[in-house]
């Protein structure tokens, strides 16, 4: 007699952990063009909701040298930046350690409303329109990383960044690096950044483009709702995990909101998904992402993906016969 049966097995690859030898942010491997904070007095239908942005920059336990946050090109009035006329916008660039920085009040809040940021200000730098600061890097430290509040969750210590439009109408386009050196890129081993509301600008492209975000999923987390703001109906998003082969998720017009919820399974916990936004504007797009769990509370976005780049695993159905 011949019995045959069918079975669900997990493919044998593990995904490894990625070693994270580079912070830059955005990083090589999101292909995001630049960050973007818009002046105050935008036009939010130019793609940034609040005009600020929030990141995180995480030392390991061990780090006990000095380190260093660079940002690249920090004023805002050169051809870097998108202009709406006579270059007026300021730009605030500031920086926390210590209790505060990152447990506060609203301090990982996606869309907050506390005038000031939680933490230890430890020092606040306001760029305009400054030519020596056009294509240059602008370091703040050296930071003692004692300095950082200490994260249990990620085995390590964190300061915070923030930039914030002061005045004026133009979007301000820069990057970070965090760094071991004053006046080098030479990457902090083991350090990463992240984000827990991601504005930023999707290049132009004469044919197609494929931006990558990577959220964390932490093992409470049992749905998300990703949401995004004026993507102006001009690219689409896929999701990617080890479970997810490419869902598709709702994206936003011309300066509104929109949302969609994906189940999460057990085996994505501990992981980082794979947000996968492909445009095939001519022109570039500047939006604003974030995630929340079913809690409503917001997910991190890391510049290097923990637990490595995600990627599906495939179920291998096996026959056995007797």
């Amino acid at each position: 007699m011949k019995h045959s049966f069918w079975f669900c097995s997990a493919a044998l690859a593990v995904l490894a952990a990625a070693p994270a030898h580079a912070q830059a942010v955005p990083n090589p491997g999101e292909r995001v063009e630049s960050l973007i904070t818009f002046g105050a007095q935008s036009d939010k239908q130019w793609g940034d909701d609040d005009f600020t942005q929030t990141f995180f920059f995480l030392i390991p336990e061990r780090q006990r040298t000095p380190v260093y946050i660079r940002v690249w090109d920090p004023d805002c009035g050169g051809k870097n930046d998108d202009l709406k006329g006579a270059a007026n916008t300021t730009t605030s660039f500031s920086l926390y350690g210590g209790a505060g920085t990152f447990s506060g009040p609203q301090a990982r809040d996606p869309r907050p409303t506390n005038a000031v940021p939680s933490g230890r200000l430890l020092k606040s730098q306001t760029f305009g329109n400054e030519p020596k600061y056009d294509g240059k890097w602008y370091t703040f430290g050296p930071l003692n990383p004692l300095e950082g509040e200490p994260v249990d969750e990620f085995k390590g210590r964190v300061f915070k960044l923030v930039a914030k439009g002061l005045t004026g109408n133009d979007g301000n386009l820069y990057r970070y690096f965090f760094s071991t050196s004053p006046t080098e890129n030479v990457s902090v081993e083991g350090g990463n950044a992240f984000t827990y509301e991601y504005c930023f600008r999707l290049p132009a492209t004469a044919s197609k483009t494929t931006v990558h975000l990577y959220p964390f999923v932490n093992d409470k987390v049992v749905s998300i709702k990703q949401s995004n703001f004026d993507v102006d109906n001009a690219a689409t998003l896929n999701v990617f995990s080890i479970a997810k082969n490419g869902q598709p998720g709702a994206m936003s017009g011309d300066g509104e909101w929109t949302s969609s919820v994906f189940p999460i399974a057990n085996k994505e916990h501990g992981l980082s998904l794979d947000f996968r936004l492909t445009s095939t504007k001519p022109a570039p797009n500047d939006l604003v992402f974030y995630v929340t769990d079913q809690y409503d509370t917001a997910l991190p976005f890391f510049a290097i993906p923990l637990g490595g780049r995600p990627r599906y695993q495939y179920d291998i159905g096996v026959k056995i016969h007797r």
